[in-house]
């Protein structure tokens, strides 16, 4: 049978949603870590935003996960949660979030050049070389500090941690398709969550952020963006995500990743008071360029490349 399409103002609605919610985030994350350590932040929204789609589908009857199951997505959790995201909030406290949000836009860029080094999925082109060169520029033209070109400059450290954040998130693409992980995304996404939220008040404890916290010093901003970041963020961002993808190509719902950086800059500059000076969108102009370049490129597999690694797919 075939799928009946939703009215043209529920998929405008879901775009929205996965364009300026998410690219908004960025913000709200910048709003929360003023006030609250990034870490105990971060366990928060991902436990409270996990056990809530955790429950949601165990009531609408989802399958019970296979403890192979739960390892796996409990080892994405630790990749996606706590390294990228723990990476993202702690940084977040250093570099404005505009910024944070280009840099980490370079996801595809690692992702791409990993297929090409270690994978051999991917063969490397005169497109994809150029791609390549862009976006490492822009990068550095974000985090140079001798050609700042009169903005103030970005913090090395807050920049490195984005970068192992947008490396981190490359990695568990690539492993999502090999190893046991739940056939049902909303599930899966919700485990990971939990499971990554878990580990992140282990985080918190350990740094001793919970220790040195008190609850009554929060202002109602920075609780705002923490339910903002549960409920507009996580449960509403993925859920318009994967309902997209029932009705749309992931190529197009993918570009959610062109506009997010763009709405976090936007945001940053009028919301929150980030300067935007020529460095700033330079170095997003060069990441958005290689970006696009990056996913709009056919793939092309090497032919000489051994059969097993011919299961390597695009994910979605």
């Amino acid at each position: 049978m075939k799928t009946v399409r939703p009215p043209s103002w529920q998929i405008l609605l879901a775009f929205a949603i996965i364009y300026f919610v998410w690219g908004s985030t960025f913000l709200a994350i910048r709003v929360g870590v003023r006030e609250v350590p990034p870490f105990l932040l971060a366990a928060m929204r991902f436990f409270a935003a996990g056990l809530i789609l955790y429950v949601w589908m165990r009531l609408k009857d989802s399958p019970s996960l296979s403890l192979r199951e739960w390892a796996g997505a409990s080892f994405l959790g630790t990749l996606i949660f706590v390294v990228d995201y723990g990476c993202l909030f702690w940084a977040e406290q250093r570099v404005p979030s505009g910024i944070a949000a280009v840099i980490l836009a370079t996801i595809p860029v690692f992702i791409t050049l990993s297929e090409i080094t270690f994978l051999r999925t991917q063969r490397l082109t005169l497109r994809l070389a150029t791609a390549l060169l862009v976006g490492i520029c822009g990068v550095a033209v974000l985090m140079s500090h001798p050609a700042s070109l009169g903005e103030v400059p970005v913090n090395r450290a807050g920049a490195a941690a984005l970068l192992i954040a947008a490396v981190t998130w490359s990695i568990a693409t690539i492993l999502t398709k090999r190893i046991p992980l739940p056939a049902f995304k909303p599930m899966s996404a919700a485990v990971q969550m939990l499971t990554g939220g878990v580990q992140l008040f282990i985080v918190a404890a350990i740094s001793g952020e919970i220790r040195g916290f008190h609850f009554d010093s929060v202002s109602t901003a920075a609780w705002f963006s923490l339910i903002y970041l549960i409920f507009a963020g996580s449960i509403a961002g993925f859920t318009a995500y994967i309902w997209l993808l029932h009705y749309e190509s992931p190529t197009k719902v993918g570009t959610y990743a062109y506009v997010n950086p763009v709405v976090a800059v936007a945001l940053g500059h009028f919301l929150g008071g980030e300067g935007v000076g020529a460095r700033t969108l330079l170095g997003t102009l060069l990441v958005l360029v290689s970006v696009i370049t990056i996913t709009t490129t056919p793939r092309k597999r090497k032919i000489e490349a051994p059969a097993k690694h011919l299961e390597a797919e695009e994910l979605a």
